[in-house]
């Protein structure tokens, strides 16, 4: 095994990791607080490459491979884990799905845009009353005289929605077959038919906009319907093969940035005239803190390594992205939780950025599959049992 980097690998990394520290981390407290989308951080990090990593350079991409992304993203996330999911859904959900499944003019004109910062992509397909039984969706794509596809419906929680330009939608084009009557399209949100609902209050990644869509009578070109009729859930669930190796990456740099801010606070923190790192119920969380985000990091780079080589050799990483986005979010989520304990009432202030941590955690759990939703894909890939 080799664990080293590229220089490539390292350089993504080093350009995350000064804009982070320059230019996000500085207002990530008060678009936190605000729900401020970050608009002029997401352009720029166009520019520097961040918003297509895996886009080929043809594309307008970085054309880096997915050990790279995961480095980028983990230190956007430990600046502020709202900035890393405009990044995640760009580069995983939205890009990723046309790269695969896209025709030529497809990429040339959607993810282009994306990859370079002048437009940003949202993926559709939670609606309100379907989350982890995505098949059970009720928006409808129904074929008019001139063969274009007439949309319907609404669909809930779209990351990037009030702000998107583009979006990879799923809906239903042969009702009552369930998953295999499912296509998907890409959605130019600036043509007739398209309304974004209000924001919604989130508990965390407050700075990354988030609401409900509606299509009434929108007419989707039939140059923009999305691989074939009828294969739009294998497509999405593809997707969220990689997007879960983001939600991963995020979990790992919101653990990273509660776990050096708690060892920071255990050297500088006196409490009986000493400090309290060295009290051994401290170092006890502090050691438990380590070996969850080692195992966190090291599944994560496991997935991502995987399907660089699955692109490359074929074969299937699903198992592997699951494995790293369960352990990762509960991991974040753990973490965050002694970050918040040890720090005490500190942890508990907004003068602090430990409750941030701890409430942007709680995500990671729960979009693109829930823990509980990873734990049933882990158990039927190993068993082979449906």
């Amino acid at each position: 095994m080799d664990f080293s980097f590229t220089e490539d690998q390292l350089s993504i990394q080093a350009i995350a990791r000064d804009f982070a520290q320059r230019r996000i981390a500085p207002v990530a407290a008060e678009l936190d607080a605000k729900g401020e989308f970050p608009l002029d951080n997401i352009r720029e990090m166009g520019q520097l490459g961040l918003m297509g990593i895996e886009v080929p350079h043809e594309y307008g991409g970085a054309g880096l491979d997915p050990v790279g992304y995961v480095l980028a993203m983990i230190e956007i996330a430990a600046a502020d884990a709202a900035t890393s999911t405009v990044m995640s859904v760009n580069n995983s959900l939205f890009c990723n799905g046309i790269l695969k499944h896209g025709t030529e003019a497809q990429k040339q004109k959607y993810v282009r845009a994306i990859a370079q910062g002048e437009a940003i992509g949202a993926y559709a397909l939670t609606e309100p009353q379907s989350g982890s039984d995505a098949s059970a969706m009720h928006t409808r794509a129904q074929k008019n005289d001139d063969g274009d596809w007439v949309i319907n419906g609404k669909k809930s929680w779209i990351t990037s929605g009030p702000v998107c330009r583009y979006i990879v939608l799923f809906a239903i084009t042969t009702p009552g077959i369930g998953a295999k009557g499912v296509s998907a399209f890409i959605i130019d949100t600036q043509k007739p038919g398209f309304h974004a609902g209000k924001t919604e209050p989130k508990l965390g990644i407050r700075a990354s906009a988030t609401c409900e869509i509606e299509f009434n009578d929108y007419v989707c070109s039939k140059d923009d319907l999305l691989g074939q009729e009828g294969k739009g859930f294998s497509i999405a669930m593809g997707v969220l093969d990689a997007g879960r190796i983001g939600i991963a990456s995020q979990a790992v740099g919101i653990a990273r940035a509660a776990y050096e801010a708690t060892l920071q606070w255990s050297r500088d923190r006196k409490a009986f005239g000493h400090p309290i790192g060295t009290f051994q119920m401290t170092q006890a969380k502090i050691a438990d803190m380590k070996c969850r985000l080692d195992a966190a990091t090291l599944l994560t780079l496991r997935a991502a390594w995987t399907k660089g080589h699955t692109e490359k050799n074929g074969g299937r990483f699903g198992t592997e992205a699951s494995v790293a986005k369960l352990v990762a979010s509960e991991a974040a989520m753990w973490i965050a939780h002694q970050a918040v304990q040890i720090h005490g009432g500190m942890g508990y202030s907004k003068e602090m950025p430990l409750e941030r941590y701890f409430r942007d955690a709680k995500i990671t759990e729960i979009y693109e599959g829930t823990s509980e939703i990873q734990r049933i894909v882990i158990a039927r890939n190993e068993t082979g049992l449906r």
